[in-house]
């Protein structure tokens, strides 16, 4: 009853206090030893204990019984408390204790949610308030397809934490500032003297605007001269540049709105810019510390296991992306008091937030402990791939637009649908309305369902597949499942309180519906 009353939600939390006794019973004078517990990969079950060979290194030569890690991992099933959720053990390889979970558990729990609701299985988590930094293109850049990873998966992250209860503020730190803005507001004073015909229209593509102001930038000196001397205008605050420069964000910002909307993500934006006040407050306190030092011109902080140090104000004294992160992360503790931050940026960005934190760290601001709050992660992900293994661009070796993508997405579903003979069935909007929801929700779920942290191939037909393990599967399956409904012509709240959810083999629904967000 008192397992009941718990929240049961996050299986790999409640697979965790069982394991936790077993290992307790397996080494018992190795007191700092917590369960590794990880959804299992293989045909061997569903979650899989991964203890036994980091204790073997821990163990070996006190004098311990066991021979090696593999009769470690014998002993740790072995030492398991009865428990209804553990169908069967085995052990692979060195040791790994692979779980099977009972299908009877599966099937009552699955009727407990139908009955109490989905959101009782809302984990607890410590930590009350959190940011996601997620999606931050560029201003002036459009959208393309590397940033539909972070896109999505931060509004994933974002979404699970909201379920569980947790207050998120939802951050796109747009590349708004910087030395890039001195040629587009050169240009645009070149292209528009009279500051009023200066719209969206007249500019047109933001991205062929950059691209003509970079070649001038690169070919033309005096331009260039003109646009250094735009930068510190900005900086300084000249009514006339910083009146530009907001025009162009604008512009930006509305194109980049377009693919939210589509996507049904909600953001606000905190960009580069709005942090720019704080840098110098945030290096005062840093260097107060005794973290900075002198560096060749630089100032820079050194981190510990680390060959090229942390600069933070760059020896003509400019500041860098290190210098708004650590002010950005600054302000996110103290101002906006979150307790978990969490960044979500493609893997190569790894080492530059791992010294950024290493740095927070020293300075007091961040836990030591990762497992406690306040803390920062990192999620990084892999790029998006052509068929031919190289990074997904156009025939003219440009980039993928985002918004090419999600409306070859849209206009592929409507083909089909269309070949099915809906067209006949239903109006242009109800049309419209699905193809959009078939083709976004495809491209959604065609990423998620990919290793977050590798690169994957991507494929309109294997996206689009209906069948197989795909968000147009899924899709369909749903929609048979609502028709059953409406023609059985049964009262479903009635039937929740008196039907019997059987053994089932959809572990996978059940794992997702019992995600865990520190995984």
């Amino acid at each position: 009853m008192a397992n009941e009353e718990e929240n049961t939600g996050n299986v790999k939390r409640e697979l965790e206090k069982v394991f936790d006794l077993a290992l307790k019973a397996t080494v018992r004078n190795e007191t700092d030893v917590r369960p590794l517990i990880a959804a299992c990969t293989a045909k061997f079950g569903d979650y899989q204990c991964n203890n036994a060979m980091g204790l073997w290194s821990k163990i070996k030569g006190k004098g311990t019984e066991f021979k090696g890690p593999q009769p470690v991992g014998q002993a740790i099933m072995k030492n398991l408390p009865p428990s209804e959720m553990i169908e069967s053990c085995s052990v692979a390889g060195p040791g790994f204790v692979n779980v099977v979970l009972s299908k009877n558990w599966m099937a009552k729990n699955i009727q407990k949610m139908l009955v109490d609701g989905i959101e009782t299985w809302a984990p607890k988590l410590r930590v009350k308030k959190a940011v996601v930094d997620f999606s931050s293109p560029n201003i002036a850049k459009e959208m393309h397809v590397g940033h539909l990873r972070s896109t999505i998966i931060g509004d994933s992250l974002a979404r699970m934490l909201e379920f569980s209860n947790v207050e998120v503020l939802r951050r796109n730190h747009v590349g708004d500032w910087g030395t890039q803005f001195g040629m587009l507001i050169e240009y645009l004073f070149e292209k528009f003297p009279n500051s009023e015909d200066a719209n969206e229209t007249a500019i047109g593509e933001l991205q062929e605007f950059y691209r003509r102001s970079k070649n001038r930038f690169d070919s033309d000196p005096a331009f260039k001269e003109r646009a250094q001397q735009a930068v510190v205008r900005l900086q300084s605050g000249e009514p006339k540049y910083h009146e530009a420069w907001a025009q162009i964000c604008e512009i930006s910002r509305k194109e980049f709105d377009k693919v939210y909307k589509r996507l049904r993500v909600d953001l606000e934006e905190k960009g580069e810019s709005f942090y720019n006040p704080y840098i110098p407050g945030v290096i005062d306190e840093l260097s107060k510390q005794g973290l900075v030092e002198e560096s060749q011109g630089a100032r820079v902080i050194f981190i510990e296991g680390v060959n090229i140090p942390l600069i933070i104000v760059k020896s003509d004294g400019g500041f860098n992306y290190a210098s708004t992160d650590l002010a950005a992360l600054w302000y996110r503790l103290n101002e906006e008091k979150a307790e978990w931050i969490i960044y979500v940026t493609d893997v190569g960005q790894q080492l530059h937030f791992d010294m950024v934190f290493s740095a927070a760290k020293r300075a007091g601001w961040l836990s030591a402990d990762d497992s406690t709050y306040p803390k920062a992660s990192h999620v990084g992900f892999g790029l998006v791939l052509g068929e031919d293994g190289k990074r997904l661009r156009t025939r003219f070796s440009e980039v993928v637009r985002l918004v090419d993508l999600l409306d070859e997405a849209k206009n592929r579903s409507k083909a089909v649908l269309i070949e099915r003979g809906k067209d006949k069935e239903w109006t242009e909007e109800e049309l419209e309305q699905t193809a959009e929801a078939v083709g976004y929700g495809a491209a959604k779920y065609f990423d998620l369902k990919n290793n977050r942290l590798t690169n994957y191939t991507f494929s309109f037909d294997q996206m689009l597949n209906d069948k197989g393990n795909t968000a147009v599967y899924l899709l369909y399956a749903h929609a048979r499942i609502c028709s059953i409904i409406r023609k059985s012509g049964k009262d479903i709240e009635e039937l929740k309180k008196v039907g019997l959810v059987f053994e089932v083999e959809a572990l996978t629904m059940f794992q997702r519906s019992s995600f865990s967000i520190n995984s």
